[in-house]
């Protein structure tokens, strides 16, 4: 597998803890009165009609006169990397409201990959689970504890590794198949663009709550609303670059 192509996959899956906090404390400031159960759904809600739309706004080029095959499977390619970054965000938002953080970038990567991939990610994790135990796991066990909190860091890196073969093996046979839907001329491309990204959305979050079971019947301190800047830290091309985003006060969820 291409290095670059595993390094920019990386990348897209990389969504920082801070960005989803704040992610969280907009939506709570939007519905004060809302308890987790809540939260969780409107997450849901957001994250569907999100990839959903981007899926069709990609498809709907083909209709516009002028613009070609080509460049809607380019615009493909940018919107199936939106998709991974709404995927993301969405996976550790979820994991927050259920009380666990989601700080090493490792884990955050293999859950997100376990969610996209649904039963075989989840058998995967708990086959390796059972083999560091020795004694299997209880399939009552959420498995989306497993990754963020159970696994050893030993046994993270295999794991991340194989979920990210397998779903870029898959993503190379289901997803060619979907690009090229998306160039279909007459709008037939905006309808599987759209009904594609829904399918995958709702196979994410059905995998989403059998990872964490039911909500907590509170919030943590971190999720506080009343919080409203963070910064973010990274190194981009060798340079420290800083990102302060301050959530306005809404009415409307």
């Amino acid at each position: 597998m291409p290095t670059g192509l595993v390094k920019g996959f990386d990348r897209v899956l990389a969504i920082h803890r801070p960005v989803v906090l704040a992610h969280i404390r907009s939506i709570r400031r939007r519905n004060p009165q809302a308890a987790p159960e809540q939260i969780v759904r409107i997450l849901e809600k957001r994250y569907l009609a999100a990839v959903t739309a981007g899926g069709a706004a990609v498809g709907a080029t083909a209709v516009i006169p002028g613009v070609g095959t080509g460049i809607t499977l380019a615009l493909s390619g940018v919107e199936t990397a939106g998709f991974l970054e709404a995927t993301a965000l969405f996976t550790q938002s979820v994991s927050e409201v259920h009380g666990i953080a989601v700080e090493d970038p490792d884990r955050a990567r293999a859950l997100v990959l376990t969610m996209m991939l649904g039963r075989e990610g989840s058998d995967l994790v708990r086959q390796l689970a059972g083999q560091v135990t020795g004694s299997g796991t209880a399939r009552n066990t959420y498995w989306g504890e497993l990754i963020t909190n159970s696994l050893p860091r030993a046994v993270l890196g295999p794991l991340t590794d194989r979920l990210k073969s397998t779903f870029l093996r898959q993503f190379a046979t289901r997803g060619g198949a979907s690009l090229l839907g998306k160039a279909l001329p007459f709008g037939i491309g905006a309808v599987i663009g759209g009904a594609g990204n829904h399918i995958l959305g709702t196979k994410v979050m059905r995998a989403s709550r059998l990872a964490f079971g039911p909500a907590p019947a509170g919030f943590r301190p971190d999720l506080d609303p009343q919080v409203r800047a963070i910064t973010v830290r990274e190194k981009r091309r060798g340079k420290s670059v800083a990102a302060i985003s301050a959530e306005p006060t809404a009415s409307a969820s």
